[in-house]
């Protein structure tokens, strides 16, 4: 039996030992996290303020367009003015935007969350700048001059090229530029909405989609910088101020809501899929009527026009209709109409690469489609039935979890944004069954599935696209290996089709390996005559060895 003396010995040797680790960790490691945490900081505040600068300056643009002081009220006072200038605004607006992608942009195609991302996931927390500027600009035109998308989208795109423009200045490697990434990002969120926890998440939660632990102390003090910045400006308070849904009848209205959160998953699944189809048929009409790209957005301007000059209530955010759903001001005809209306109009905005994001349109339709079911549930069972705007609450969550494929984040953003956090169980309900319901439809989210639609398969999780990031050209061995086929042996394999380009990546090879049965693969590149000239040749195993490295790292990165 031990004595105690020795026992407490032990126990003293062992908290020295302990306490002196920790003075060597705060020693060698404490400054470089301390500069990190500084630089967080600044990004932070940066960020914050190209938020601010980017809502102050729609506010401007749209105050000066449609002649109004308050453009939150500005669909009842576009209704007041000359039907015609409502339809040319769009137009001109379109046009404008059709100039500055054509021109500063290789593709013509706006930057947004979904680069964002990529960025993160592929790019090593970069993101494009000169397109990333253009298409702010693009998004502000747009939302001011009648498009129907959202603001986050564009704010998001342009704190990553902040972030980009940092880790080019320090030389970061991947894990601290994709950390910058998320600082930028969280920033960025959370002063747009005023929801610093939120922006944390959302960064964690979509763009990095990973919860490692190094990365969420400098998110979470951007975050709160990028909020501070926010409150100093706009002042403390939520978006949606006075705006109170009234009380959870609890147990006996849980399942209407279980239901909401299914009927809002699909509501989601028909503005992702109408986006992309919209897309679809707006990339064949371009094609078969050859329209010049820098005039797609004007055309779309156009029917986002005609559209307004009935239904104004789609121009710009929509935050006007968004506060009448959560207020129960719109009849159960109306909510109907004007979710359908505001799909349409954003899948018009979206696939006319006008701009903007798809989180204020899915906060729209989920207020309208979730009041629209309020009407209904509580008309069948009033006796155990709260307040109708509750359920437009819960569908605001709903679908927009379900689009961002963010439940978490979302649904503390729909906390933030009303400034009540007595809605909780409503909308933890019915976004969990939606984001459940829309993820099987769609590749997670409309974000993973835009990046989907260009072949960057990033939904699948790092096992998919760190194929594409493992280069054959790093891995090959020359053919003076002794392992190595000789070169009428690989000229034999070329000859059967069985080879690989020297700038093709892992995502090529593996499967070929799989087809051909073969241990090697020979590694080509294209002479001056058009001809195959065999430089290397790339082994099974050393692919396989490639890609669990890279697998690791991954790995390593969001477990620390």
């Amino acid at each position: 039996m031990a004595q105690p003396s020795s026992f407490l010995t032990q126990q003293i040797r062992h908290g020295r030992a302990a306490l002196g680790h920790v003075w060597d960790v705060l020693r060698l490691d404490g400054p470089g996290k301390i500069q990190f945490w500084f630089i967080a900081l600044l990004l932070g505040v940066a960020s914050g303020f190209a938020a601010v600068f980017f809502r102050e300056g729609i506010t401007a643009l749209q105050s000066f367009l449609y002649a109004t002081d308050d453009v939150h009220q500005l669909h009842t006072h576009a209704r007041a003015l000359p039907w015609l200038w409502i339809l040319l605004l769009p137009i001109a607006g379109g046009l404008a935007v059709g100039l500055i992608l054509h021109h500063f942009t290789p593709d013509g195609r706006v930057r947004s969350v979904a680069d964002v991302i990529e960025g993160a996931a592929l790019y090593d927390g970069r993101v494009e700048r000169r397109a990333g500027l253009a298409s702010a600009c693009a998004s502000l035109i747009t939302l001011s001059s009648g498009g129907s998308s959202g603001r986050e989208g564009p704010v998001v795109h342009l704190a990553g090229v902040i972030s980009t423009q940092i880790s080019r200045w320090i030389r970061a490697d991947g894990i601290t530029g994709r950390d910058l990434l998320g600082c930028a990002v969280a920033a960025a969120v959370s002063a747009s909405f005023n929801a610093p926890i939120a922006g944390a998440l959302f960064a964690l939660e979509v763009v990095l989609r990973h919860f490692a632990v190094h990365a969420f102390a400098p998110i979470a003090i951007a975050s709160v910088a990028g909020t501070v910045v926010s409150r100093l400006w706009f002042g403390d308070q939520a978006e949606y101020v006075g705006v109170t849904p009234g009380e959870l009848q609890f147990y006996v209205e849980l399942p209407a809501f279980l239901i909401l959160g299914l009927i809002c998953g699909l509501v989601a699944v028909v503005l992702m899929l109408s986006i992309f189809w919209g897309e679809t048929v707006a990339d064949h009409i371009q094609a078969r009527l050859r329209l010049p790209r820098w005039l797609r957005p004007a055309v779309a301007g156009a029917l986002l026009g005609g559209l307004a000059i009935g239904f104004p209530h789609i121009i710009g955010v929509g935050y006007e209709t968004t506060r009448d759903a959560l207020l129960g001001e719109l009849l159960l005809r109306e909510a109907m109409i004007f979710a359908v209306i505001k799909v349409v109009a954003t899948a018009i905005t979206m696939a006319g690469r006008m701009g903007g994001g798809v989180f204020s349109p899915s906060l729209m339709t989920g207020a309208l489609a979730g009041l629209a079911f309020g009407y209904v549930a509580t008309a069948v069972f009033p006796d155990v039935s709260g307040n109708v705007a509750l359920y437009a609450f819960a569908g605001m969550g709903a679908v927009a979890a379900a689009v961002l494929g963010a439940p978490i984040s979302t649904t503390l953003i729909v906390f933030e944004l009303t400034g009540d956090w007595q809605i909780g169980i409503a909308v933890m309900v019915s976004v969990s069954l939606s984001t459940a319901l829309a993820s099987r439809l769609v590749h997670r989210s409309f974000f993973l599935t835009q990046l989907e639609r260009r072949n960057r398969h990033l939904a699948a999780g790092p096992q998919a696209y760190l194929l594409a990031l493992c280069h054959v050209g790093a891995i090959q061995r020359p053919l003076s290996d002794p392992r190595a086929p000789d070169l009428i042996a690989c000229q034999t394999l070329v000859d059967k089709g069985l080879f690989l380009q020297q700038n093709a990546t892992l995502e090529a090879a593996l499967p070929l390996f799989d087809r051909a049965d073969v241990d090697v693969l020979p590694v080509v590149r294209t002479d001056t005559n058009g001809g195959l000239e065999v430089i290397g040749a790339l082994f099974h195993t050393d692919a396989l060895k490639a890609y669990s490295r890279a697998l690791a790292d991954t790995a390593a990165e969001e477990h620390s």
